[in-house]
């Protein structure tokens, strides 16, 4: 059977791991022991951290990480007192989750599952969502978002790291010349497709701020503040363009 394209994403990011990928290095055990103490510091995108105003105390929360593993930000929610909970489908960012886990001695609920699905949890199951940029990886967004409102809490708070779409229409070598048009979809263009492969980035698609934040609010979340951030490298950053937006929202009690 053809291989879905979220199976070959899960197997890219598995190599991009072993190979060193920043995302996918889990924390130290003295990071660890710091957010023990309080000090501790996430992102959602590239260089800017998430603001720590924009989340509520952890402590006895249910915290998700959506497509988070690699053992870089549960292990500090969960020192911060969150009882947390990973779903990614690469095997590899899972492995680096357990591997934290039992460094430190605490329990985490280790789920793979493809996100571009219904979410294996009950309503109402978490009082946070932690969603960074990821679902560049999945064609449709919106199920997603109407999925995060279902399994959030009253009050709970989706906090969310997505891609604007500009990295996709320049030239890869230099990003300063326009070569492709919006959207990107591989899954339409057989060309665009094999280019992935090739240049092993895996199935990416683009996405609006129509779906990205408008799906958001269709799905029944309420946008409380936001922020933009750029790709911490390359042409683009260097003229400080932003690429990425991320999003703090709220079930409505």
């Amino acid at each position: 059977m053809e291989q879905s394209y979220a199976d070959v994403n899960a197997k890219a990011v598995d190599r991009w791991v072993e190979n060193g990928w920043e995302w996918g290095v889990p924390v130290t055990h003295e990071a660890f022991l710091a957010a023990k103490q309080g000090d501790w510091s996430v992102v959602l995108t590239p260089t800017k951290p998430v603001p720590k105003e924009w989340f509520p105390n952890l402590r006895g929360l249910d915290l998700l990480g959506l497509a988070s593993g690699g053992g870089q930000q549960m292990p500090l929610f969960t020192a911060a007192g969150a009882r947390c909970t990973v779903l990614d489908y690469s095997e590899k960012q899972l492995e680096s989750e357990r591997m934290v886990a039992e460094r430190e001695g605490y329990d985490i609920n280790i789920v793979r599952a493809d996100m571009s699905k219904p979410l294996p949890f009950d309503d109402n199951s978490f009082d946070v969502i932690f969603h960074p940029v990821s679902n560049c990886y999945i064609r449709e967004v919106e199920p997603v978002w109407r999925e995060c409102f279902r399994i959030l809490r009253p009050g709970g708070v989706l906090l969310c790291g997505l891609d604007n779409g500009l990295n996709y229409i320049f030239d890869d070598a230099t990003e300063s010349i326009l070569t492709r048009k919006l959207p990107f979809d591989p899954l339409t263009d057989a060309a665009l497709y094999e280019e992935c492969m090739r240049d092993d980035v895996g199935v990416q698609f683009s996405h609006t701020f129509a779906e990205q934040v408008g799906g958001q609010l269709k799905a029944g979340l309420v946008l409380t503040d936001l922020f933009e951030d750029t790709n911490g490298s390359g042409n683009l950053h260097e003229f400080n363009i932003p690429t990425f937006v991320v999003t703090r929202a709220v079930k409505p009690r």
